[in-house]
């Protein structure tokens, strides 16, 4: 403690005054996380039926947020049912919004005890719970507003910019499909830059959506307009505004003056995307590619043994693939793109940018690259186990894909795709999901491999159009295989009929010629419609798979392979779907093809599946 008659009185003075300024901040500073609100009147009774439903809820979140950021659900019967929601903030990773709906699910029984009512905010996430169905139902009643306690000059000014740029992000989170109720954006303001951020509820309709978001702006403009930052809770809806990037991880301490730093709609990120890089950029020079080391080309002569025969693995759409032993010992796959290939060139490109940026254990990873000469070269783990089509098409080789490890299969392969539609920096859309592009590890777990096919998606963009379809028949979404059009539902299709394949032990293609069917997909509907879907259980499946939980997995296979986009369920849902026995699945619609339209294009492709058009380095195959 202070000592004030030791030293000067002016510094005296100047100590207490800091002080009581100190403890008037403390005092007039907004609360941390977590904000509550509570249910007032009666409660609930300890170990009452009610108590334990709410348990059981609680307790089920936290697993369930590690793979989708929006969900509810409820346990029990009437009259002790329980309702609850939670919502992360959609730029966190599923890791963080595990932890946060685990301290939520502690803190809400905690702050508000006994309450048949609460919800929870913790910096990025909420949780909500009631005795009363509340899904669909707007509710901004009691919104909670916390405040930066610095403030502006020209507070009519900034007012007016805020409110500008958060009722734009309101109608795109409410009004545009693919936004998924969330938008970020940010703005100038003199020389300083708003970092804004929405984002609804996924129980609610658009207009709901719209009317909550525009009911907390001006809620919290009402109040603190001044404020150099602010953000609103309500029941239904987030919002909240800075002066600087908090979405893409910067403090306060850093706040920008540069309208280009951190810019929250991904816009520089996109114009890097579609910069290619040059020969030259490869060699050491991009600072994008440091941290993957450039491989000389002589290096990978040594570890091929000059590309020998013996070295080979196999043949892709642009290029053979070797395997390689580098000068420390390591094994690796070395994918070498054909020369004279102008549309290689671009995939390549686009393969080496896509994955510089992706790390999740369910994708193959890149070790490294070479550009020399006429020589461009992809380094990649090597995974003595190979593509996941080399098993299941091999009735020897099947045999030790037992139940447990193809659900370890399927569930690797989901979360991979959900990392790419929803937790890369980037949305990204595989467009060729199939057997032969998923690799398997030593311990038989999946990696998706081969990006040259893939496309991004940023800002409000949900869906795309192509004059050139690429990809496999009998992999490619009826919408895409048509007319050209492509969305992280193309991808969901392409994963339906790959976990049918994995399921029964069939091929897709080809299919009509064993069962005069036009494909597997069909059958499976057909069986599924008849109520004979056992049928469809591999035989070599019979010691080792619960009858009831393959038919149920052969459900959410066919809600994905659905002929109406719209239809299909999204990634997170699907992890979900694979998660938990409890959720309740939809009657899946018709698929499409049921007609046998593409009859024709599976006698032209081989056994093998490979890609048409000649235009994929996707075939590639053991590693």
């Amino acid at each position: 403690m202070v000592n004030f008659s030791s030293v000067p009185k002016t510094i005296s003075l100047f100590l207490f005054c800091f002080l009581i300024t100190l403890l008037f901040d403390l005092a007039y500073a907004d609360p941390d996380p977590p904000y509550k609100l509570c249910s007032d009147g009666r409660g609930y009774v300890e170990n009452s039926t009610f108590q334990k439903n709410l348990q059981s809820l609680l307790n089920s979140l936290p697993s369930i947020a590690s793979v989708s950021k929006l969900y509810n659900t409820s346990a029990g019967i009437e009259p002790d049912r329980i309702y609850g929601l939670y919502m992360c903030l959609n730029y966190v990773t599923n890791e963080i919004c595990h932890n946060c709906i685990n301290t939520a699910h502690l803190d809400i029984v905690r702050i508000c005890p006994n309450s048949t009512e609460a919800v929870v905010w913790e910096e990025t996430c909420q949780l909500r719970y009631s005795n009363v169905k509340f899904y669909g139902e707007l509710n901004v009643a009691d919104n909670i507003v916390s405040a930066n306690k610095k403030n502006v000059s020209d507070t009519k000014k900034f007012e007016n910019t805020v409110r500008e740029k958060l009722r734009e992000l309101a109608k795109q989170a409410a009004y545009n499909a693919s936004a998924k109720m969330y938008a970020t954006g940010d703005v100038q303001y003199e020389d300083k830059v708003i970092y804004a951020l929405v984002q609804c509820t996924g129980d609610l309709s658009g207009d709901d959506c719209d009317k909550c978001l525009r009911h907390a702006i001006e809620d919290v403009l009402r109040k603190y307009y001044f404020s150099i930052g602010a953000r609103l809770m309500s029941r239904s809806c987030y919002l909240r505004y800075e002066l600087y990037g908090f979405y893409n991880g910067a403090t306060e301490a850093s706040i920008s003056r540069s309208p280009n730093n951190n810019k929250g709609d991904g816009s520089s990120e996109i114009l890097r995307q579609h910069v290619s890089f040059p020969d030259r950029s490869f060699q050491g020079r991009n600072p994008e590619a440091e941290e993957y080391p450039y491989i000389s080309l002589a290096s990978i002569h040594a570890a091929t043994n000059k590309f020998s025969d013996s070295s080979k693995l196999g043949e892709g759409g642009f290029g053979p693939v070797y395997k390689g032993v580098l000068s420390d010992g390591k094994e690796v796959a070395i994918k070498r793109l054909s020369s004279c290939s102008e549309q290689g060139s671009v995939e390549f490109t686009n393969e080496v940018r896509l994955l510089m940026k992706l790390q999740h254990k369910n994708l193959v990873q890149l070790l490294g690259f070479c550009v020399e000469g006429e020589e461009k070269l992809l380094v990649y783990e090597y995974l003595p186990n190979s593509s996941l089509n080399l098993f299941l098409f091999d009735s020897e080789k099947r045999a030790q894909l037992d139940w447990s490890r193809r659900v370890n299969i399927i569930s690797g392969i989901a979360r991979g795709i959900l990392y790419l539609h929803e937790d890369s920096r980037l949305q990204i859309i595989h467009r060729d999901l199939k057997a032969s592009n998923v690799l398997l590890d030593d311990d038989m777990n999946p990696k998706i491999s081969d990006f040259g096919m893939a496309r991004i998606f940023a800002g409000s963009e949900g869906q795309a159009n192509t004059t050139t379809v690429v990809g496999t028949y009998g992999y490619m979404a009826p919408e895409y295989a048509m007319e050209g059009v492509y969305s992280v539902k193309s991808d969901v299709y392409g994963f339906g009929v790959l976990l049918l394949e994995i399921i029964t032990g069939r091929r897709n293609a080809g299919f009509h010629q064993i069962k005069r069917v036009p494909s597997l997909v069909t059958y499976a509907w057909k069986l599924w419609h008849d109520r004979k879907g056992l049928e469809l259980l591999d035989p070599l499946l019979l010691d080792s798979c619960d009858s009831n939980e393959f038919l149920r997995y052969l459900h959410i296979g066919l809600l994905c392979v659905q002929e109406d986009a719209y239809d299909r369920p999204t990634m997170s849902s699907v992890v979900v779907m694979l998660k938990s026995e409890t959720v309740t699945l939809s009657q899946p619609e018709k698929p499409a093809f049921t007609t046998g339209i593409f009859a024709d294009h599976y006698t032209e492709t081989d056994a093998s599946s490979n890609s048409v058009n000649g235009l994929t380095v996707s075939n590639v195959m053991p590693r």
